[in-house]
């Protein structure tokens, strides 16, 4: 990536701005997950021990532009302070007299996180007078919100119109590791995509025809794959946007590219808790049956398709994961992409939740916290948030820091 960076600007005796993507869910004051606080430590914590001082902001939830009590930073705050050891201040608003004080209070070290952005409807309407509000809270502008930065809100691309501005640490490995899939991934390439509709992942699977060797598709899209290769689908999901993925397949076989399907499901007559199911080849599915799951003798054949694999790109699970009746076949397929001796990259979402849950994580090579941004650049499309940071080689480091 080309773009400025923290390590282009002198933060020294500056009051860094830095949007994070702090949006973790909570169980009333208690954060569940604070992965994306921890992926924004670096940037966090490389302005506070170069002199600098930090202004913090996120957003929480879909308030709407009101303010939802429930969805207040304050327990966002308590634990990052908790993973920083020093205290972190949470402030009642994002702007305002009250807060522009407070900010300008602020010693070298200290940080302090605004209230919820978009408890003002100005943030998602990129609001240029709220972003200008924002900015004199800063010298300096970060974006390290990977996860927001195909949004083009106030905090995210407006803002820069009137501040310094690079991008975090975050940010900077996001970019790195996803353009690396599309510029210079090693081969053979594959990409193992789910979900449950094509509509959501026909433009990744168009855009990444250049650049994979194997396309490996569960989930509920493969319903759709395998009604076009004249399978019963029982009830299973099928989109109607056929014409697509005839397109895609015609496409993929036209480059040579291998596109493999389920061979076997886990069929139930609806998703529940305690319903009956059971394993059938996919040219037996029952009429009055839906497809929930990829069966063992796809995972067999998943797994060997990515035996041999250089680069591995996974976005999506394989069925209904949150049920556990339907989550053998990602959780089963995890463990696979794990053991492999390649890069691993992993859409954020669903997928980063399979790869907890199975305790996994830690052996890929990086999990995308962004699942939204994540798929809009691998669909080939310009991120706002990131467009409109400079590049490096048009702005020096004095410039920016002046």
């Amino acid at each position: 990536m080309n773009k400025m960076t923290l390590h282009d600007i002198d933060v020294n005796g500056k009051r860094v701005l830095m949007r994070v993507d702090f949006n973790v869910p909570l169980d009333g004051q208690r954060v569940t997950d604070d992965t994306r606080i921890k992926a924004a430590l670096p940037s966090i914590e490389y302005v506070l021990s170069h002199g600098g001082s930090l202004v913090l902001m996120s957003h929480l939830g879909r308030p709407k532009g009101k303010v939802v009590e429930k969805l207040r930073l304050a327990p966002v705050a308590a634990r990052l302070q908790e993973l920083l050891n020093r205290p972190v201040l949470a402030l009642p608003d994002c702007i305002g007299t009250v807060i522009d004080e407070q900010v300008r209070s602020l010693g070298r070290g200290s940080v302090c996180l605004l209230e919820n952005l978009r408890f003002h409807p100005e943030e998602e309407k990129n609001d240029p007078a709220f972003a200008r509000a924002l900015a004199n809270l800063g010298e300096v502008y970060c974006n390290d919100a990977f996860g927001t930065a195909h949004r083009a809100h106030a905090s995210t691309a407006g803002i820069c119109e009137y501040l310094p501005s690079c991008a975090g640490f975050l940010m900077e490995r996001e970019i790195n590791f996803l353009g690396q899939l599309l510029t210079e991934p090693g081969h053979p390439f594959v990409a193992i995509l789910g979900g449950a509709k094509v509509a959501d992942k026909i433009a990744i699977l168009s855009n990444l025809l250049g650049h994979v060797d194997r396309f490996l598709i569960g989930g509920g899209m493969a319903f759709t794959f395998l009604h076009l290769q004249g399978h019963n689908i029982g009830r299973s999901l099928l989109d109607p946007d056929l014409e697509n993925a005839r397109r895609f397949l015609d496409e993929a076989s036209r480059l040579g590219k291998q596109v493999l399907l389920p061979v076997d499901v886990v069929v139930a007559p609806e998703i529940g808790p305690d319903v009956p199911t059971r394993i059938v080849p996919v040219n037996e599915i029952p009429n009055d049956m839906m497809g929930l799951d990829v069966g063992p003798a796809t995972v067999v054949a998943f797994a060997a398709a990515i035996d041999d694999a250089k680069t591995i790109l996974w976005n999506g699970p394989m069925g209904v994961f949150e049920n556990p009746l339907f989550a053998t076949g990602t959780h089963a397929l995890a463990h696979a992409v794990a053991s492999c001796d390649a890069l691993t990259v992993l859409g954020g979402g669903d997928t980063a939740a399979a790869a907890e849950q199975m305790g996994v994580a830690d052996r890929m090579t990086h999990i995308s916290t962004g699942g939204g941004a994540s798929l809009e650049f691998l669909e080939g499309r310009e991120l706002p948030g990131l467009a409109v940071i400079p590049e490096r080689s048009t702005v020096s480091a004095t410039e920016a820091s002046a």
